[in-house]
This record gives structure tokens, sequence and C-alpha cells, in this order.
């Protein structure tokens, strides 16, 4: 089968994977399952993948296939596998757990002492097939396309759950901050549109980002590059402050926001990364906020989120690519100029 694999970690996105044949991949295990890949979200991960990022964090073997956020039909299953069969149409969270450790045992699916990681770790879906275990499939409603949900395997998750951690500290009428309207932050404005009854401020420096907030269920949009966000933001709420932001972003100058613009005992959702923070102790010892990291989301808040995609509370906005566009995809993310999320169709 055809699968784009990284060879070797490079800055350079327009050269950065290659189209190889490769086997299609075997059911070791007796609760394995083999995906066609109908779809396979690609995530700014990936760009910090091809970069080298995460060797400080998890173990790599190049060459590796890449991709994290799958969907597709089943095609295979393992002897003890009974949740899904061959024909069912599936999306995958993106790791696989062995369900015995203890963060398994809680429910903390990214926290497994034991998982493997495909896209990450093992291969991924930017190949026809991809092999993943029973704990990680979820059967998909009737007329859900498998091609168009991909991207919430991650991004959806992500932004999920750190909405969802924010919605647990607001009351309607409460203000909320969504950081970036980009790929995961339009997923996560219209999740928490969709699970809260708060007023909620976008802050984005494009202008269509900022209409499709509007669009989205944002009360308010703020250009940070031609308004100076905290005082908009002490205007908006009478000097109250946020109680709740969700940075979809994480670069230096959206993570400084936070003194200024995040409510006493209020927290600042970091989901976005790259960047760093750089606050004095005594401005988080004034305000009593938090800055509070997102790794993905849980199987089952991947469960919640594909009930809001069937009710129609959450519309991903895709752009489909071959799998002969790989790089051009990269290119495309690492400058800005993807709108949404680009899925690939191996």
């Amino acid at each position: 089968m055809l699968a784009a694999r990284l060879h070797e970690y490079t800055e350079e996105m327009g050269e950065a994977l290659s189209i190889d044949e490769v086997d299609n991949p075997q059911i070791t295990r007796s609760d394995g399952v083999v995906v066609e890949v109908e779809g396979a979200g690609w995530c700014q991960t990936d760009n910090h993948i091809i970069e080298g990022m995460w060797t400080d964090y998890v173990e790599q073997q190049l060459p590796l296939t890449l991709g994290h956020e799958n969907a597709g039909t089943v095609v295979e299953t393992g002897d003890e596998v009974t949740l899904v069969e061959e024909g069912d149409k599936v999306i995958c969270h993106p790791v696989m757990t062995c369900g015995k450790c203890r963060p398994c045992r809680l429910g903390e699916d990214m926290h497994c002492e034991n998982l493997d990681f495909p896209g990450l770790t093992t291969d991924g879906g930017f190949a026809e097939e991809l092999l993943t275990a029973e704990r990680s499939v979820i059967k998909l409603p009737d007329g859900v396309d498998t091609t168009d949900i991909a991207p919430h395997a991650d991004a959806g998750i992500t932004a999920y759950h750190a909405v969802k951690k924010a919605t647990r500290q607001l009351n309607p009428g409460d203000h909320a901050v969504v950081i970036g309207v980009g790929g995961l932050g339009h997923i996560g404005l219209q999740c928490l549109d969709a699970t809260s009854a708060v007023t909620i401020t976008a802050i984005d420096p494009k202008a269509a980002a900022r209409d499709l907030a509007e669009e989205l269920g944002a009360h308010h949009t703020v250009d940070p590059s031609a308004e100076d966000v905290a005082s908009v933001i002490d205007d908006i709420t009478d000097g109250t402050g946020a109680q709740q932001v969700v940075d979809f972003v994480g670069r230096d100058e959206t993570t400084a926001l936070a003194p200024d613009i995040v409510a006493g005992g209020g927290d600042h959702h970091i989901v976005g990364y790259g960047g760093h923070i750089h606050e004095p102790a005594q401005s988080l010892v004034d305000g009593e906020f938090s800055y509070k990291g997102t790794l993905v989301g849980r199987y089952a808040e991947l469960q919640e989120l594909v009930a809001l995609v069937d009710r129609g509370d959450v519309d991903l906005r895709t752009t489909r690519y071959g799998l002969d566009d790989i790089n051009t995809v990269a290119e495309k993310l690492e400058h800005g100029e993807i709108e949404g999320r680009a899925v690939i169709t191996p």
C-alpha cells in the first residue's frame, strides 16, 4: 500500500514526506483492528513532528508514517474484537491504550503508561490502511462522513477537552474568551456555545476568522493587531475579566494576556503550543488565576463530541487533499494558508 513517510527531521516542509510503497498492516494482537483510511486530518503537530520537536518527549524510529486524526471503514479485526466488525464506519481515538494501568482505570487515556500513538510513535493514517485497537475505535452514526469527521479524532477532542474543563467553572452570564479561530479554535468556539450559556469573545487578527467566529456564536470579536485586547475585554466584562480563557494559539503574546484579561480565580487554558510563559509569580498570586495545559482528550469525550456532531451542534470546516498533495498541505499550514482543517484522503 502507499504511505506518506518521514525519513529525516527537517524544517523544509515542501519535501518533508515521501510517498512509499509499504506492507499492509498485520494484526498481531487479539484486539487489533485494521481500518481502511478514508480521512486523515493534517495537524500542526504533524509539522512539529517533522521538525523533530517531539523527540524530547517520545521515542521515534524513522521512517515513520504520520497521521493521528483518522477515520474510515473497518476491514479486519482480531479474534477477540466484539465492539466493531468489518464494514463498520469508525473514528479512531489517537492513542492505543492498555486498559490495565492506573491512568487507564481512571479514564485518563492520554496518560496510559503503555500507550502507542499512531502517527507519533507507531505508523499512522497517512496511508491506505491503519492498524489500531478495539479500545480506540468508535462506531459512527449513520450519515456521518468518515472523511469530514476525521480531524475530530485529535483537533476536535483537544478543543472539546479544553472547553469541557472550562465550562465546569462557568455559570450562565459569565464571560469566556477564545483566542484563535483557526483549525482548533473554530471547533472549540462551537463546543463552548453548545455546552454553556456564557458571553463569548473571540480574538483573532484575521478578518475572515472574526467573521467566522460571529457566524459560529461569538458575541464579540477583537482584532489584536488593531485594538488593545486588555482594554476591550475590560469594557466587555465591566472590569471583571473573563472567567475562562481558551488559548488555541499558545504563543508568547497570547499567554502574556492572562494577567490582564483573566478574572480573579479564573483559568487560562493553553491548547496551542510553541510559546512560553514568562509572567511574574506575583501576577498569579494577585489574580489567583491558573495556566492549564490541554493534552488531547479522553475516549469518552470523543464519543460526546461525535454526539454533538451528529446533532448538528459542531460543524467542521475542511478541505480535502490527496496523498500526493501531502507536502503542499504541510507548506500551506506552515504559512497559515489553510482555513479550518486539511484532510488527506489516502
